[in-house]
């Protein structure tokens, strides 16, 4: 048996605390007040997306539950970066829609994330990015409850 076996949850731990660190970091330097790194995963996913998504839409994208994401959401509203929008059709759905303080971080929002990922990748040859990637969602579907 592998003598560093047991030690891989804990490394996941120690690797998502020293990367939020990195990204508050950078957030800071970038004078981008109020964000925290878990908006991030949000902020992404409107980017990619013309800055407009349901609720359930991001909910879907970024992995995470309704109550997770209603809850990032309306931090997100309260420091301006997004609003929300009823469905004038559907009044149960809920559009989260980027406003234009949102819009103009769009540039340094970019620049961290790149920093981010060279950071992670940092001496990975292209075959072992692709192993380590495979690996690691093995390692979480074996978490998913059915």
């Amino acid at each position: 048996m592998n003598k560093y076996r047991n030690y891989i949850i804990g490394n996941i731990s120690t690797t998502r605390k020293k990367y939020q660190k990195f990204l508050e970091n950078e957030l800071k330097e970038h004078n981008i007040d109020n964000i925290v790194p878990s908006h991030g995963s949000i902020l992404s996913v409107l980017y990619k997306n013309n800055g407009r998504l349901t609720m359930k839409e991001i909910a879907s994208l970024i992995r995470r539950d309704k109550s997770t994401v209603t809850s990032l959401c309306n931090k997100l509203v309260s420091f301006g970066y997004i609003k929300k929008e009823k469905c004038e059709q559907d009044r149960r759905v809920t559009y989260i829609t980027l406003t234009q303080k949102g819009i103009d971080i769009k540039p340094e929002f970019e620049e961290i994330s790149k920093k981010l990922i060279d950071t992670a990748y940092k001496g990975f040859t292209q075959e072992e990015e692709e192993t380590f990637i495979y690996l690691l969602n093995k390692i979480s579907k074996n978490f998913d409850i059915e």
